[in-house]
């Protein structure tokens, strides 16, 4: 059995969406909602709970994945405080699960710290399997792969364009599921090879820049906010809000005023009675005389 790690069980607290109300959403027909979060700040996981996203996957700060790696389970705890019931997705870095048993220790680090599932870029059979047998439920990924795996694509780009390749990528899938996989996003196949995936599959099957929406879609949250410029967002990206325009806009606004004291404006603040701001300079001018503004 693979070697485990000393954790503290965080506790299901009542409301909290787990990765059983995922599939039990499959199992209804009801769409799954799935935000990209990056490693952006825990507030908006908040803002995703507070809209009824179903489902957040986030990764830890770090200019590298070293530190990536190094940081995912206090950032993991930060996302749970902000956001005590939404269904969490954390990303592990390539090398934390390297073989089964440093898998399972930093899988079930990440679970024990309040992650619903962790995210797995490219994992082997064998390491699923054994994370599945340790209860670890991993919410994993197909299709194109998000990270430097896309070298062997020749970068990030349509997959599963012949029926050969689409074939690859359904067997992927189907292994990942009868391996333990508990749900997956599908990322740049075909709106018809995504649907199938999830008409075929007894788990769900999220969307990612794939067209179809399959058992619900995920965006990441630079597109949906509108974090990237017009013109040149993505073709399946779609903003929902203009996040970095309204965000200019008020820093500029902030700016102008303060450089032209419109801001703050006596309403702002508040003053001192009176009496005590006599009594308050005349000691100031008693005891530092010599000092001039």
């Amino acid at each position: 059995m693979a070697e485990k790690a000393e954790v503290t069980m965080a506790a299901v607290t009542q409301g909290r969406q787990t990765v059983w109300h995922l599939q039990k959403m499959k199992e209804e027909g009801k769409k799954i909602s799935m935000v990209g979060t990056a490693n952006l700040s825990p507030i908006f996981t908040t803002f995703c709970e507070k809209a009824g996203i179903n489902l957040v996957r986030f990764t830890a700060p770090g200019e590298n994945s070293a530190m990536r790696a190094a940081n995912i389970a206090w950032w993991t705890r930060e996302q749970r405080k902000a956001a005590p019931n939404i269904c969490l997705n954390a990303v592990m870095q390539t090398q934390q699960y390297a073989d089964c048993g440093t898998a399972v220790r930093e899988g079930s680090i990440l679970m024990a710290d309040g992650a619903d599932s962790v995210l797995c870029m490219g994992v082997t059979n064998e390491v699923l399997k054994s994370m599945s047998d340790n209860h670890i439920a991993v919410f994993g990924h197909v299709g194109c792969l998000s990270g430097w795996q896309t070298g062997r694509f020749g970068g990030y780009r349509r997959v599963g364009k012949t029926a050969e390749d689409a074939m690859e990528i359904f067997r992927q899938a189907y292994e990942y599921q009868e391996n333990g996989m508990v749900g997956m996003t599908i990322e740049m196949t075909s709106i018809e090879m995504t649907n199938a995936v999830a008409k075929k599959l007894r788990i769900p099957v999220i969307a990612v820049a794939a067209g179809g929406v399959a058992d619900g879609a995920e965006m990441v949250i630079y597109d949906l906010l509108g974090f990237i410029p017009e013109g040149a967002m993505a073709k399946h990206s779609k903003a929902y809000a203009n996040l970095r325009g309204c965000t200019i806009e008020a820093y500029g606004k902030f700016n102008e005023e303060v450089k032209n004291e419109v801001y703050p404006a006596p309403e702002h603040g508040w003053a001192m009675d009176e009496a005590e701001h006599d009594k308050f300079m005349n000691e100031l001018d008693k005891k530092y005389p010599d000092i001039k503004g």
